[in-house]
């Protein structure tokens, strides 16, 4: 029996309309029967994203920065609304060498640090944007001189842009993550994490944390940066509007984000049903 699921954010839990109102029930009742849910996405622990979390499973962990950081909500009411588990950060020489190109080829690029800021460099019209779509203001600084470490960069291209030039030269102490939103078609969001923080290596702390085992977990997503986690749990689900490549390894596919796809999932895994 699943008794844990990690649910992506966009494409997944978020369509171009925002979250369907027919995936809260399903969450409910999945949470009704003890099992637990976590958020896992490449979006800050802020904003848009923090809410979703908490609505998903209030005491529950979850995953933000592409698996750098897990955060738990807290009891108290006099804390912060929510603390770091883990945070990995950049290396931080090899994270000025990816600023440096990225300034060269001239895409817009955001930072995000440990403490949970949120940086921009430029004056693209998709960095504002994307400020919309997360539901957080960013203030504008030079990466190479933030007093606190980063966690993730991100680059912003757009989706016909060649990433050959930013993937190839990237140095091997990151990962890249690559990623799409269906609030901002035809855009890719490029993801740099320290090599070996990845969905996958947090969704398995998240797990561990609870006494449990990823072939215990099941994971619901779309894009290829969920691809590695929809391998490494018991049960991998697709979402319809998943890309191809995903959808072959998943175990089960479902309908697209906007017609209840995430409360279809949800409700298979209830265990009245559950073969």
């Amino acid at each position: 029996m699943v008794r844990l699921v990690f649910v992506d954010v966009d494409g997944t839990l978020v369509g171009k309309e925002g979250v369907p109102e027919c995936v809260w029930p399903a969450v409910e009742a999945l949470r009704a029967k003890g099992i637990r849910l976590s958020l896992i996405t490449g979006r800050p622990g802020r904003g848009h994203a923090l809410a979703y979390a908490r609505r998903l499973d209030p005491m529950g962990l979850h995953v933000f920065e592409s698996g750098a950081v897990v955060l738990a909500f807290s009891r108290d009411p006099h804390s912060p609304p929510a603390h770091p588990l883990l945070v990995e950060a950049l290396p931080q020489e090899a994270a000025r060498e990816a600023i440096r190109l990225a300034r060269r080829l001239g895409l817009p690029l955001e930072g995000y640090t440990a403490d949970g800021g949120f940086f921009i460099e430029g004056d693209s019209p998709l960095l504002k944007a994307h400020q919309e779509l997360l539901g957080v203001v960013a203030e504008e600084a030079d990466l190479l001189r933030l007093p606190t470490p980063l966690v993730r960069l991100q680059v912003l291209a757009e989706a016909q842009a060649p990433l050959g030039a930013l993937m190839d030269p990237l140095p091997q102490e990151l990962q890249a993550h690559v990623a799409e939103s269906p609030r901002m078609p035809g855009v890719r969001f490029v993801s740099l994490t320290k090599r070996g923080v990845s969905k996958l290596s947090a969704a398995r702390f998240v797990a561990e944390s609870y006494g449990l085992t990823l072939a215990q977990c099941a994971m619901v997503g779309d894009g290829e940066n969920d691809l590695e986690l929809i391998q490494g749990v018991g049960l991998g689900i697709a979402m319809g509007n998943a890309s191809p490549q995903v959808k072959k390894v998943a175990q089960r596919v479902v309908a697209p984000v906007e017609a209840c796809g995430l409360a279809e999932a949800l409700a298979s895994l209830l265990p009245s049903q559950t073969p």
